[in-house]
């Protein structure tokens, strides 16, 4: 079992080294879904507590809190958004590498800023709608794009009312959703045993 503050300081740690080896102007605040808060940013440490409660997503499913939640603000979080969020789910990624939780963990941690996540998830929902009517349409399998798992675990919510099958495919951050039609049935996955040895099978063939 990880010790949460020893986690909330890792994550400090990181985010002092960025800012300041990267020069970034940017404050953020560690947020807890339980316990203290560790808060900080390049120039201050002194800023207030904050605690972040446990939360519902906007598409009416409830969804666990992360373990840490980090909101960034300042000059250059325009930066950090750019690029559809890149830097900020980068940022994100390294920060969960960091803490050693798997891929499929990642969700554990959250990094933010002016509100991105939430409309990413408004996003995701018209994503998801417009989906649904172009599989009842022509009655094939729809496939997005890669995305986190976090963001898989909202899609698929988005799509549940729609009574379709759905299913991740794809490996790592290549994972993605399919949404396949009306008594259509995701194929059966391979199992972890399968996958390693296919891996094995093209390490031998180099």
């Amino acid at each position: 079992m990880q010790d949460p503050e020893a986690n909330k300081k890792k994550v400090a740690d990181f985010l002092q080294t960025l800012t300041s080896a990267g020069r970034l102007n940017l404050k953020f605040n560690i947020l807890a879904s339980n316990g203290p808060v560790q808060p900080g940013s390049p120039a201050d440490s002194s800023a207030g507590v904050e605690v972040q409660p446990n939360a519902s997503d906007s598409a009416g499913a409830t969804t666990a809190a992360p373990e840490i939640s980090v909101e960034l603000s300042g000059p250059d979080v325009p930066l950090v958004l750019a690029r559809n969020g890149e830097l900020l789910l980068a940022i994100e990624h390294v920060a969960a590498k960091i803490l050693r939780f798997e891929h499929e963990d990642h969700d554990r941690i959250s990094f933010d800023a002016d509100n991105f996540k939430v409309l990413r998830h408004q996003e995701l929902v018209l994503a998801a709608e417009a989906a649904i009517e172009r599989v009842r349409r022509t009655g094939q399998p729809f496939s997005f794009s890669p995305m986190s798992s976090r963001e898989r675990r909202l899609l698929h919510l988005a799509l549940a009312p729609s009574g379709l099958a759905t299913a991740s495919s794809g490996e790592g951050p290549r994972r993605f959703v399919v949404l396949y039609p009306e008594g259509e049935k995701p194929p059966a996955e391979p199992s972890p045993a399968d996958r390693a040895q296919a891996i094995r099978q093209r390490f031998r063939r180099r």
